[in-house]
């Protein structure tokens, strides 16, 4: 297996960009990668280890990269209820930053649906379910609520 490093550069710098756009935040790749990092490290903190193994196993290079990036598989996964609750994990994983990269519940929540929105470009409908399925009652609708709109 030849790792072209270069290549997954090309890709993860032009779906940056695509992702930036599509949060509305076209000139500021930068903070679009930042909100997708912590959108996934919150997800990977409240499911399974199994699950993220599952998961990951779909994504492109570049999007395993931004998954795993700091990821210890000991630390205990995270008990978030509802959608505010997630709300408050992602902003704590931003950081310094959040209160510029998420400056709203409103918008946070737009970033959450249209990234998972985006990702069913490259995850399975039946691992989305999976992962639905573990998730709190309350949080169920992350993944599909607004997908299918």
């Amino acid at each position: 297996m030849s790792l072209n490093f270069n290549q997954y550069a090309v890709e993860g710098n032009t779906f940056i960009k695509q992702y930036a756009k599509e949060l509305c935040i076209p000139e500021d790749p930068e903070r679009a990668g930042r909100i997708l990092s912590s959108i996934l490290h919150g997800l990977r903190s409240i499911i399974s280890v199994e699950e993220s193994l599952q998961f990951i196993a779909q994504l492109p290079m570049f999007l395993k990269a931004v998954y795993v990036n700091g990821w210890s598989i000991k630390t205990n996964k995270k008990r978030v209820k509802d959608m505010e609750e997630f709300i408050d994990l992602i902003r704590s994983i931003d950081g310094k930053t959040f209160l510029y990269d998420f400056e709203s519940d409103e918008i946070t929540e737009d970033y959450i649906y249209s990234t998972f929105l985006i990702l069913r470009k490259y995850v399975s409908s039946g691992e989305m379910d999976d992962i639905r399925g573990g998730l709190p009652k309350r949080l169920k609708g992350l993944i599909f609520d607004h997908i299918f709109v």
